[in-house]
């Protein structure tokens, strides 16, 4: 289970929304950090970002960017699920996937900070084990993150979709959108010359619009019940978020990330999203922090507008 520092048990935090003395079963939403940096093949430091965000969610007010009251949503900070270096990562992962099945059974809408892009791996397997059915992963990245191993390590953060392609509930590469990609692998080459991989990458989204994207991705995504979004920082162009390990000229704006993620929220069942690979010591100003502490304060307002929680 994950255990909770002196921040995720203060009411304060998120927005002073966090209700540390209920339980998940009781409030609208969760959210937990995976602070796990072991599987980077190049810069690490996302391990720090659940902590620094954290601790720096005390001053902004519940209010959306169209001056919309989320004040009533609830939100449980579950806190971290801490990784001792030398531990077995199966066993690591393992406990992860069971919390997220869990949460996913209780149909709690949910957000976890990374962590390297590995993290999203016990998201999905704890999403495939609650799952009756067939889901559909919407991956905004600069990259793929389809190699079947990097260095020999086949659950690195570039191998996520990969093995999300191995799930009971993936049926292919349909099940999966990749957004505002930018760089590709020669494993990764490899693999989409043989399979039908749906991208829209940065070049398209600029060039088509960000919201004709956004159609794209719903009318895909569609075909299922239960979406999750997995947002990896150097999505958005390193101008905007310099503190990630493997950043990529060239990448989405702000603008275009806020509005193809409302469209998202607005028209497909979004069970659950994460921000990753945010490395606070990359980027002493914290601005990619900040920006994915954005990204997860906008969601929830999308959230409370769907529940009936949301004012203005």
């Amino acid at each position: 289970m994950p255990i909770r520092d002196e921040h995720a048990k203060n009411p304060g935090v998120w927005c002073g929304l966090n209700r540390p003395d209920l339980e998940e079963k009781q409030v609208d939403t969760v959210i937990f950090g995976i602070p796990f940096d072991e599987a980077v093949s190049y810069r690490g430091g996302a391990g720090e970002a659940p902590k620094v965000m954290r601790a720096n969610t005390y001053t902004p007010s519940p209010y959306t960017e169209n001056f919309e009251s989320f004040a009533a949503l609830s939100v449980y900070d579950a806190g971290d699920f801490d990784y001792v270096h030398g531990r077995d990562r199966e066993a690591y992962f393992d406990e992860i996937a069971d919390y997220v099945a869990g949460l996913v059974r209780l149909e709690k809408f949910f957000v976890m900070v990374g962590g390297d892009h590995s993290t999203t791996i016990p998201v999905l397997r704890g999403i495939d084990r609650a799952a009756s059915e067939e889901f559909g992963i919407v991956h905004i990245d600069a990259h793929f993150d389809l190699c079947d191993h990097i260095d020999g390590d086949r659950l690195s953060h570039g191998s996520t979709q990969r093995r999300a392609l191995e799930l009971e509930h993936i049926g292919g590469t349909e099940n999966i959108y990749f957004v505002g990609i930018r760089s590709i692998e020669a494993d990764e080459y490899e693999f989409k010359k043989r399979h039908n991989v749906q991208v829209a990458s940065a070049r398209e989204c600029f060039e088509r619009g960000i919201d004709a994207v956004a159609n794209d991705v719903v009318k895909a995504m569609s075909a299922y019940r239960q979406v999750y979004i997995t947002f990896d920082i150097d999505g958005l162009d390193p101008g905007f978020a310099p503190g990630t390990g493997t950043p990529q000229f060239g990448g989405l704006t702000p603008r275009q990330a806020l509005d193809f993620l409302r469209i998202c929220f607005e028209r497909l069942p979004v069970i659950g999203m994460d921000v990753v690979e945010i490395s606070p010591k990359l980027d002493p100003a914290l601005t990619s922090m900040f920006a994915g502490r954005k990204l997860i304060q906008e969601a929830w307002g999308h959230i409370a507008r769907k529940i009936g929680k949301l004012e203005g």
